[in-house]
Parts: C-alpha cells; structure tokens; sequence
C-alpha cells in the first residue's frame, strides 16, 4: 500500500515539475480514480489539488470525476484537499454547497486541518453565491467560535466573521484573492548557500534559509581609546541584544549565534604563554641544574567499532586516530571472535581520502599471532601523499570517512570498512598563534567562513575555561585570549587557535556561563570546506570527560 501511495505521488511530482508531461500524469491519475481503490483514489485527490494549484484554470473538466468519489475519502489529507477544490471552484460546480453540507455533518469530529478548510471553503462558496449559503456559514462560524476548543481554527472564525460583517469587499480580496502559483523549488537553493544551511540545521537559519549574518544583525561600539594592541578605535563587535543576554537554557540546542563577542579589543586580558615555565629553583633540579623532562602524554584514540565478524571472517575491528609524537596513527583493536585460523598478518590499504592520507607501511604483523578469543592492538602510522587527495567540491563540507581495505593474509579474505577521521589528530603542535596575528588573521576571514553551533550536557570539567584549555592542548588546539562578556554577569569568551600538518588553520571562540553547562562555539577559517570537522572536533572534545 505504502508503494502505490508513493507512486501515485511521484505522478503528482511529476506533473508539478514537468509541465510538458502534466496532461500525461493527469490522464493517468484519472485512470487510477477509476479503480475505486481506495487508497489509490484518496493519493490521486491529494495530489491533483497540488496540480490545480501548479497550472489553475487549465484541467478543471475532471472536477466532476472527483466529485463522484466523495463516499470513499476518510483520510484527512484526502478530505482536506478535495474541500479545497470544492472551495476553489465552487462557481463551477453546480451543488457546491450541498457537497460542503456533507462535511458539516461531522465537522465537531473533523481532522483539525479538514476543520479549517471547511470554514475557509464555506466563506469561500457563500462570497461566491451569498443567497445560497448564508444559513450555512453563519453555521460554520458558529461551530469554529463557540464550539471548538482549536484556537487556530477560533482565530480564523473570528477574522472571517469580521470581515464579513464589516466589509465584505474586503473579504473577496482576502479570500478570494490571486494566489501564487506553486512551483518546484528543488533547485533553487544555490549549492554554496544549500552546504551553509546544512551546517545550520536546528537552528534559525534553517527556517529563513539565509546564512546568520544575513539576518544577525551587529552593531559596533567604540571604546574611545586605543587598546594595547594599537588597533586604534577598532571597538568589540556584540551582536544586537547581548547586553541583555541570557544564556540558553541546557536543553536549547542553539546553533545560530556564537556568543556575541570576537577579538579585536583584548586590552588587559589574561593570555596564555605557550613557552615553557622557567625553572623553580625548588632544589629538584638535577646535577646539571636543569629541571627532568615530563613526560609527554598522548591522548587516547577515540574508538568504534567498524567491522562486525560475520563480515570479516570471524574478527571484530576497532578503529580510532590519533597522533602520537608527531605522526598520525590509525590505530586498530582486533578482535579474533570466531576464526579457527590466528590472525598472523594482515594488509592494510587506504582508499583516497579528504585528507591525502594512505598508511607508512602496508603489512600488520600480529605478533603474537591472535588465536580465537583473542585479542590485539596494532598501530599503523600514516603519511600525507598528494596523490592520495581526494578534491573537495566547490561548496561543499570535505568528507571525514576513511575507507580501508584489509586482507587476512593468512586466509586470503579481504574486508572493508569506513570510519571517521577526528581532525585533531591532524593538528600540529606550532598552532598557537600570536595574539596580533590572530586578531588580524579573524577580521581579516570573511563572515560567510564562520560555523556556529551549541553543545549542551557538557561534563563539569567542559565548564571551566582552564580545565578545558588543558584538556585542548593535549590536543594541540591553544589558548590565545580569554575575558568576561560586557554586562553579562557570569559569562566568559576564550579564543583558540589550531594549526593542522598541512598547514590549515582554524580560530574558535567559545562562550560559556557560569553554572550552566553548555558553551557556544564560533569557529573561522579560509578552509572552511574543513571547518565542519574542525568544529566536530571541538564540540567532541567538549563532551568527552
């Protein structure tokens, strides 16, 4: 059923978009309306009253096809639209209120979309043939202001009783006016604008469909006096209403602003110094007199599960990146669930990728072999190759997935799997940048090359500004400038800076109130085809204890 309902309304489609092939699709509807099938006769009204609305005035002869199957709509879509087509031509059909009076009969029990549009075809019919029908409108406007508990349908009753008894002149330009054809608007979102909205889903700009800054609006102020930085009257930029702003609530995922606040006044604020700390002179220092070396900790890889073992010959994968000492690893956990055969050696092959990456060296030895209920951690290091690039189409976000191509060499079988790649194992540990560069390098980005977004149910520890900047910079993201918001008690802005292997930068301010756990996120970058990962990578980062 579900099939034929899709296929009777990909026919409507069809007639919307191709206009050359709207006689066709409409001789095929009818043909279905004669099969008396219900389903298939309650799609084809749903989908002819679009197409009377796509080319009007032109296929209103098969009005009276559709009036004689009136018994068999029950649905409410179906109800619906063969009222708006009643409504509409009601000059054109002859017993046009009687077939109205049908649905009256039930209209306490109605849908609450059949409810309106019996009262809008109702007003529509008495405006057309007011001597005929006035006992049954004054009935309809009854029943939607005193009777009904719906307030759109009361609301509409009551805008229609008033203008109907105040100036029904009026009333025919409302409701009887010219309405806009109906056309195919699958097309008509520019690629690039499509991508940004995308990356804007949940949030305003997703019902505007305009990027932020089309309808942000920000306003500059002046501070009067030159900051430390000697940016001369360059004042802070606040977004419209920030000195009133309240933070969103932890459970309002707000997407569309990215805290109100950049960098370009940073006078007196705390930044952090990325050079290492002088010695302490503590007496721990060695003989030599210097202080020993930390030791360097790498973060763990974030690992899912990419292979299942039915699909692999009886072993399960887990995969994550990372870096580690300045290279970038894949690193595996395989799993031997079933294999009467140990895992010895496999052989690793990548597919081309956003990021140019294939593996060092091609072979995996297991050492030990990995017999049943076994398992092993292996680590494959990965290298940038030119040719291993995959170019990213204008306008459109690079793509994180990683295809890998394994073989069990000892078995002979080859499996594939896919899995993400986290950007901050590609970041490199000189991208901190200086303060004036970073104020230059963020005026200077385009505003259409900023990403917003909102993480909320952050960890406690996501909520502090020092703790999240440790935590960062075990990723090698920095911190380049924090301070509180202007007349915004408890809220506070740190910038950061990352810098990957190949060279792309990445600035991010983020915002974030006291005792609220959440933060705003407002990242810039020329490579903004990469900045969706970038920003992934921060909101995980965030969210990870």
């Amino acid at each position: 059923v579900d099939f034929v309902r899709k296929s009777v309304s990909a026919i409507g489609r069809c007639a919307v978009k191709l206009e050359r092939a709207a006689e066709r699709c409409i001789g095929v509807l009818l043909e279905l309306i004669q099969t008396k099938v219900n389903y298939v006769v309650q799609e084809s009204v749903i989908v002819i009253k679009d197409i009377f609305r796509r080319y009007p005035n032109r296929y209103e002869s098969i009005i009276a096809t559709l009036c004689d199957n009136l018994d068999t709509l029950d649905e409410p879509q179906a109800k619906a639209s063969m009222i708006w087509i009643i409504g509409e031509y009601a000059e054109r059909i002859d017993n046009a209120d009687e077939l109205l009076d049908t649905f009256l009969e039930t209209f306490e029990e109605e849908d609450p979309a059949v409810q309106l549009q019996l009262l809008t075809a109702t007003v529509k019919c008495f405006l057309k043939n007011p001597e005929e029908t006035q006992d049954m409108v004054q009935r309809v406007l009854d029943l939607a202001t005193e009777e009904s508990d719906n307030p759109d349908l009361r609301d509409r009753g009551f805008i229609y009783w008033r203008l109907l008894s105040t100036d029904p002149e009026a009333a025919k330009l409302v409701v009887l006016g010219d309405k806009p054809v109906i056309e195919d608007d699958t097309f008509r979102l520019e690629p690039n604008l499509l991508n940004v909205l995308v990356g804007q889903i949940a949030t305003l700009s997703s019902i505007y469909h305009k990027p932020p800054e089309a309808f942000v609006v920000r306003a500059k102020r002046s501070t009067g006096e030159d900051d430390d930085l000697g940016l001369g009257d360059v004042g802070e930029e606040i977004e419209e209403g920030d000195e009133e702003e309240e933070y969103e609530d932890e459970n309002d995922v707000d997407g569309g602003e990215s805290g109100g606040m950049d960098l370009l006044d940073m006078g007196g604020l705390a930044v952090t110094d990325n050079a290492a700390p002088p010695a302490n002179g503590s007496g721990m220092d060695d003989l030599f007199g210097a202080a020993p070396a930390a030791a360097v900790v790498e973060p763990e890889a974030r690992m899912s599960k990419v292979c299942a073992p039915e699909k692999s010959g009886g072993i399960e994968l887990w995969a994550g990146f990372r870096q580690v000492g300045g290279a970038v690893k894949l690193e595996l956990d395989v799993r031997n669930v079933s294999s009467n055969v140990p895992v010895a050696n496999l052989a690793i092959q990548l597919n081309k990728n956003a990021f140019g990456l294939s593996p060092a060296a091609q072979q995996v030895v297991c050492n030990p072999p990995i017999p049943m209920g076994g398992s092993g951690k292996h680590s494959v290091e990965l290298t940038s190759n030119p040719s291993m690039m995959v170019q990213v189409p204008a306008g459109q976000p690079a793509s994180p997935q990683i295809q890998v191509a394994i073989k069990n060499m000892t078995t002979g079988l080859v499996f594939y799997f896919a899995a993400n790649f986290a950007l901050e194992a590609l970041f490199s540990t000189d991208g901190a940048l200086e303060r004036a560069a970073f104020i230059e390098s963020w005026k200077s980005i385009d505003d259409k090359k900023e990403l917003y977004g909102a993480v909320n149910e952050l960890p406690a520890a996501s909520t502090d500004i020092d703790q999240v900047a440790a935590k960062f910079k075990m990723h090698r993201i920095f911190l380049i400038a924090r301070r509180p918001v202007p007349n915004a008690e408890g809220q506070e802005v740190a910038y950061f800076s990352m810098r990957t292997l190949t060279g792309m930068v990445f600035m991010a301010e983020l915002t974030f109130k006291q005792g609220v756990n959440a933060a705003k996120v407002c990242l810039k970058t020329e490579n903004i085809a990469y900045g969706v990962q970038a920003k992934v990578a921060l909101e995980t980062l965030l969210r990870s204890q």
